[in-house]
């Protein structure tokens, strides 16, 4: 019963957020038509890929930190190649493969499961700590609800949450009790119970760095269609944040597909020409896929080499 009913809600939320794109797209399809982009134009879109790839890397660096909080000695390049040829995994129907394939990998080097499997759920609040400090940072410029303060109190205790949540003294209890579940559970010996040692401040700071690098490959995208002003970067900043963190929350969207265009989207299409939004954001999807593929590629090309 459950497996249907999140069934049933992915195709709702995948309904909604084609219905709305199309709609978009057809109100605004004669502008969109009408942009072209000249040599400059294809030479922002060509940083911008770079930039997103430079960001899917330094992902794959923060993961390894993570690791080594951890107290997992990997060796660094080998997980970063690791991290680059998973993620493009994301976009598989269940959004929860490239995590997966990352425990698994970790798993035949030797690494223990419930530090494995602890690295990819850390690497995910970390990330959404990350984006939540982004918008509440930048959350009042793009509000568009009447009621904002309401919204950025919400923002703010989630954020408490998942700070709090993260501190060995609230993690290590939880793990323990995990640990103990599976004891009980399990016929065969289980491992041994480990715990976190600090609070992962370095990482959240790696993943908030992550986070600028996207917004601003983002923002060249844009900038490749129609000028920007500084004066807009905070406003384009919190809005790609807080669109990434619902496409990367809402279930159903791998790698927040739709969700996310739908968001950016609704937020900036009163402040920017709506066509140049349209046709910024589908680009940008396009850049983030070819950057992913690329560093997967390249990943598995220096994974053959080094064999």
């Amino acid at each position: 019963m459950k497996i249907k009913l999140k069934q049933i809600l992915r195709w709702v939320i995948l309904g909604i957020t084609l219905i709305f794109l199309a709609n978009a797209l057809k109100s605004n399809w004669l502008g969109v038509t009408a942009i072209r982009i000249d040599k400059v134009g294809w030479a922002i879109l060509a940083i911008a890929t770079g930039v997103t790839l430079l960001a899917h890397t330094w992902a794959g660096w923060i993961w390894t930190w993570i690791l080594r909080d951890l107290n997992q000695p990997i060796p660094t390049a080998e997980f970063i190649v690791v991290y680059l040829k998973t993620n493009i995994a994301k976009y598989l129907p269940g959004n929860v493969w490239h995590h997966y394939r990352r425990i698994l990998a970790l798993k035949n080097a030797n690494v223990a499961t419930g530090a494995a499997t602890l690295s990819v759920l850390l690497e995910a609040l970390l990330l959404a700590a990350a984006a939540l400090i982004t918008v509440v940072v930048f959350g009042r410029r793009f509000a568009i609800n009447t009621n904002s303060w309401s919204v950025r109190i919400l923002q703010l205790l989630s954020l408490v949450i998942i700070l709090v949540s993260i501190h060995p003294r609230f993690l290590n209890p939880v793990i323990k009790f995990v640990y103990k579940l599976r004891a009980k559970k399990s016929a065969t010996q289980s491992e041994a119970a480990f715990s976190v040692e600090r609070y992962p401040l370095r990482p959240l700071l790696g993943e908030l760095g992550f986070l600028l690098i996207r917004g601003i490959g983002f923002i060249l995208t844009l900038f490749a269609l129609m000028p920007v002003n500084m004066s807009q970067v905070p406003l384009l900043l919190g809005t790609f944040s807080f669109s990434w963190l619902l496409g990367f929350l809402v279930p159903g969207a791998p790698g927040g597909l739709g969700v996310f265009e739908a968001t950016a989207i609704a937020l900036l299409q009163s402040r920017f020409p709506s066509a140049a939004v349209i046709s910024a954001i589908a680009l940008y999807r396009l850049i983030s896929i070819i950057a992913e593929t690329a560093g997967a590629g390249l990943a598995a090309l220096d994974e053959g080499l080094a064999k």
